[in-house]
């Protein structure tokens, strides 16, 4: 660390993750405009690969103890000298933990504070960091909140999309009340946020940052006209809110028209099992290709030689969704025409019959029509694939979504 600069510590849940790569290009933009950030990471990367951009980050990374039976000598060690170095702050901040794990009948929050002792010792304490920022409001978020509690550091954090809706609102309200400002990647969110707060009697600065994308990567060349077969491509995790069982029936019922087409999956997940043997069951095995994850110099390849581009998110069952799917943005910048549900924050990107076309969520059938239309009419869209990139280049260019949370920071921070 360089003597005289005040860091800010981001806290990750993981680094790098080939589907959190906004994450990466948010971290390389705020070091261009002269954020220092210092990179905590709560587990090491579990893929073997990694996007390119991910080489332009200056930013040192720790890696933590991801759990405590693993790592029970060095989180007793690191938690022992804390103790002696803090004395009865330290014991009053781990009886209040305790009192929290009782109450939650979960020992996450233990081993989250645990973790957070951990960091005030090996990275925090006599360190220039002068702000921590986690990403996700669920573990990174207690642990920051835990070292802010710690060592009284300020700290703040995004919130997107599983983090919020699956997670207790009264665990929501606890770390907002202790945040200095709280930062989420739509205004669907941005709403939900403030009910929360507002219930809770919490008065907190809700900010709405669109992740964005680098439009110059993403360059606008519109696909020739369709002609059979058609390619049609999705690119996403294979999660449950994703919809790939919609999407699939979806495009059995295309099978079913008669319709030449073959279908493009990138993206793995806990999924995947199910989903290659609902290919097998419905009988397309001749239609689909599943990728796997693939990078984005690759992605990109697809998006060129694809006709369109669908995606059939829903709320699962235990209410997580999706915010604003980055691909769907990344679709429409490289003029794509893109087939969606109306979920979530999904139509403050797509607006329907204008920028693209909006479905209801789990209607198979509503999919494959809008699918067939955009594949077999392509003269109606024409006109939206312009609209689309006029809509990213105004509102999802990630230079100028990053300019608010570079003002965030470097207020934080201190900054001149």
């Amino acid at each position: 660390m360089s003597h005289g600069t005040r860091y800010l510590g981001m806290v990750l849940k993981g680094f790098p993750r080939i589907s959190e790569s906004f994450i990466s290009t948010e971290i390389i933009l705020l070091e261009s405009l002269g954020i220092p950030i210092q990179i905590y990471s709560l587990r090491e990367p579990r893929e073997n690969f990694s996007h390119r951009s991910v080489r332009q980050i200056k930013a040192s990374v720790t890696y933590m103890p991801e759990y405590v039976l693993p790592h029970w000598k060095t989180l007793l060690d690191t938690n022992a000298m804390l103790w002696r170095r803090l004395g009865h702050h330290y014991a009053n901040c781990l009886k209040r933990a305790v009192r929290r794990a009782c109450e939650r009948k979960s020992t996450a929050v233990l081993r989250h504070f645990f973790q957070a002792a951990h960091l005030c010792t090996v990275r925090l304490i006599d360190r220039p960091v002068a702000h921590l920022h986690a990403h996700f409001c669920h573990t990174p978020a207690s642990v920051a909140f835990f070292a802010s509690d710690l060592l009284g550091l300020p700290f703040s954090f995004t919130a997107h999309a599983k983090d919020i809706y699956t997670s207790e609102p009264s665990q929501i309200a606890r770390k907002m009340e202790k945040a200095r400002f709280v930062v989420t990647c739509t205004r669907s969110n941005a709403r939900y946020l403030a009910r929360i707060a507002e219930d809770a009697h919490i008065g907190i600065p809700i900010h709405t940052i669109y992740h964005g994308i680098d439009i110059d990567f993403f360059k606008f060349e519109p696909v020739p006209p369709p002609a059979p077969p058609y390619h049609i491509l999705s690119v996403g995790r294979m999660v449950p809110k994703k919809g790939y069982d919609d999407l699939l029936t979806a495009l059995k019922l295309l099978d079913q028209k008669g319709l030449d087409f073959l279908f493009t999956h990138i993206g793995s997940g806990e999924m995947e099992e199910q989903i290659g043997g609902m290919v097998r069951d419905l009988g397309l095995g001749h239609r689909v290709r599943l990728l796997g994850t693939l990078a984005h110099e690759e992605v990109i390849s697809h998006y060129r030689k694809s006709h369109c581009f669908a995606l059939a998110c829903k709320v699962a069952s235990n209410g997580d969704r999706d915010g604003i799917p980055n691909v769907l943005v990344e679709a429409m910048a490289v003029g794509l025409p893109v087939v969606a549900t109306n979920v979530s924050a999904i139509p403050e990107l797509v607006e329907n019959g204008v920028t693209g076309l909006l479905v209801e969520s789990r209607d198979p059938r509503a999919m494959s029509e809008a699918l067939y239309d955009t594949l077999l009419h392509p003269e109606k869209y024409r006109a939206y694939v312009e609209r689309a990139r006029a809509r990213v280049e105004r509102d999802f260019d990630n230079r100028r979504c990053v300019v608010s949370l570079h003002s965030l920071f470097s207020d934080a921070l201190d900054l001149p």
